[in-house]
């Protein structure tokens, strides 16, 4: 092991690994709900979209502060990689959360016969897809969130796939607005957070890029 993976092991993924499973462990605790993958849904979610809310952060951020730019920051990566875990667990549990035994419904309607578009195109519908695209990318940065792909891809190929991670995060709140607005009755804290997300990566965004120009 050499001593740059050795050193963000010890100074950042053994943090992280606690941080993420403090977060996960108290939303757990303190869910009613009544069975076990209702609550490790809700509980992976929300740190989920914390810590990917972060990365998105942590580039403006350098720049604002007057830090210099550069292609791969450590942090930011290791914090996509327990963003991007967490993101995948929620999305397998979440498939057997509101139909047990029969995911497939979450993207077709049951009575396919009633429908002109069998696939589902109503709020439920559009929460599911909009969360599975997400996954997906997700899947694709977390296996490229190293430095082998990194020289496999090549400087502007390798970034131009983690640009996706932008894609990711307006996909993920239109899966969480859409379970917020149609599906589940959330409390004010969890509006709160999505929406804080929503402006500090908003606002964050905005003043890098007026920074830049």
């Amino acid at each position: 092991m050499n001593r740059r993976l050795a050193r963000r092991l010890w100074r950042h993924h053994l943090p992280l690994a606690l941080v993420s499973a403090a977060m996960v462990g108290l939303f757990y605790a303190t869910r009613p709900y009544p069975d076990i993958l209702t609550r490790l849904s809700f509980s992976t979610a929300w740190p989920a979209l914390v810590m990917l809310t972060v990365t998105l952060a942590i580039g403006p951020w350098r720049v604002l502060t007057r830090k210099p730019l550069a292609l791969s920051v450590d942090l930011r990566r290791d914090i996509g990689i327990w963003a991007g875990l967490l993101s995948v667990l929620h999305a397998g549990v979440g498939q057997s959360v509101h139909l047990r035994g029969r995911p497939w419904l979450y993207y077709i309607y049951e009575k396919t016969e009633e429908h002109l578009l069998p696939i589902r195109h109503d709020m439920f519908g559009f929460a599911n897809f909009t969360g599975l695209f997400a996954a997906l990318i997700v899947l694709a940065l977390l296996v490229t969130s190293n430095d082998a792909s990194l020289r496999k891809l090549g400087l502007p190929g390798w970034k131009s796939l983690q640009r996706w991670n932008y894609a990711c995060f307006a996909l993920t709140l239109c899966h969480t607005f859409g379970y917020i607005a149609g599906i589940e009755s959330l409390e004010a804290a969890a509006i709160i957070t999505a929406s804080l997300c929503v402006a500090i990566t908003l606002w964050l965004q905005w003043e890098g890029w007026r920074s830049r120009a």
